[in-house]
């Protein structure tokens, strides 16, 4: 496990945006944190994963700064940053809310603390394909089985009342592969995650069954949300609350700074493409959290897994035992704008 920390400065941020301004986009000045409480950690720890709608995280390191935490840690994990928030080795990330399920479900000790946001994938298929009911008996590609891929096909499958384990084929080509045997017809089907739609439309491979951005009910739910290890809100109420916070005014940031932020990911090694960053990041909902019920969220995600035959739990045991809205409520009074 390889981890690096930078300490906080009052540097410029993303060439020419002022850590004040950024900080003040959700109209909460840093005198706010200032005159709260401490938090009782000032080590930050987030699982280092290299995914573009993850954006949050990596513009979010001097606006945690700001929080109190001196020692941000952006951490490499070899076993997945689900298993290691899990673990204990990372303390608050962002993951795909079917995968959050799927953990708590099986018994980890992960809170959900709040959405980020819509959207994310879109189903490509060939012409042959026109809806999800016309996959049953076709090929699909996903990157592996029980990826995140894999479980909002399985959950989009069970919503029209499929069953994804006998009424699809799912194959796990790498995903240039897949691009090519879509473009050759040799699939059906594959499901894109940023940069994969923006790169399919832009080659013209395939054509979109379902965006997940504009498209009900999938529109209406989040993709993305924000989970923590549970003995770290258990012992970090306030550092928890602040965390959130960071990552939240990150969310707006993201969605009125594209561009900046396109140049951060790049710089990070997030993504290589610049242009397909901006459009990715101007495409997704960053800014609407506000607007999505995390917790209607977990229960529809929860019953569509349970459908497909993935989790055991009811909506109402997850909920119950794998989240904890009291921050989100707090700062949904406290960050107007």
């Amino acid at each position: 496990m390889h981890s690096h920390a930078r300490p906080f400065s009052r540097r410029r941020f993303l060439g020419g945006l002022t850590l004040a301004g950024t900080a003040g986009l959700l109209g909460v000045s840093p005198r706010r944190a200032a005159a709260e409480p401490l938090p009782e950690t000032t080590r930050l720890r987030l699982a280092y994963d290299p995914v573009l709608c993850f954006a949050p995280q990596f513009v979010a390191e001097e606006l945690l700064g700001i929080e109190g935490f001196t020692d941000v840690q952006y951490v490499k994990v070899a076993k997945g940053p689900y298993l290691a928030l899990a673990a204990g080795e990372a303390d608050i990330n962002t993951g795909l809310g079917g995968q959050l399920i799927l953990r708590i479900d099986a018994g980890d000790p992960l809170v959900i603390l709040t959405g980020t946001h819509a959207g994310c994938f879109e189903l490509f298929a060939t012409e042959r394909i026109r809806s999800v009911k016309d996959l049953k008996g076709k090929t699909v590609a996903v990157p592996g089985m029980g990826s995140s891929h894999h479980l909002i096909v399985a959950s989009m499958a069970a919503y029209i009342g499929l069953d994804p384990r006998s009424d699809l084929t799912f194959v796990t080509p790498p995903t240039a592969e897949a691009m090519q045997l879509l473009a050759e017809g040799k699939i059906d089907a594959m499901i894109g995650f940023p940069p994969e739609p923006q790169e399919l439309r832009a080659r013209q491979i395939g054509h979109v069954v379902i965006n997940m951005t504009t498209d009900r009910p999938w529109s209406q739910y989040f993709c993305c949300m924000l989970a923590s290890n549970a003995d770290f809100v258990r012992q970090h109420p306030i550092a928890t609350k602040r965390a959130v916070r960071a990552l939240l005014k990150a969310n707006a940031l993201c969605a009125q700074e594209p561009e900046r932020v396109a140049q951060l990911l790049v710089k990070k090694g997030i993504t290589s493409h610049y242009g397909y960053a901006v459009q990715a990041l101007k495409e997704l909902p960053y800014g609407t959290w506000r607007e999505y019920d995390a917790e209607d969220t977990v229960r529809f995600y929860a019953l569509r897994l349970r459908e497909a035959g993935m989790i055991k739990s009811s909506p109402q045991k997850l909920i119950a035992e794998g989240t904890d809205w009291r921050f989100l409520n707090e700062l949904k009074k406290e960050l107007k704008g």
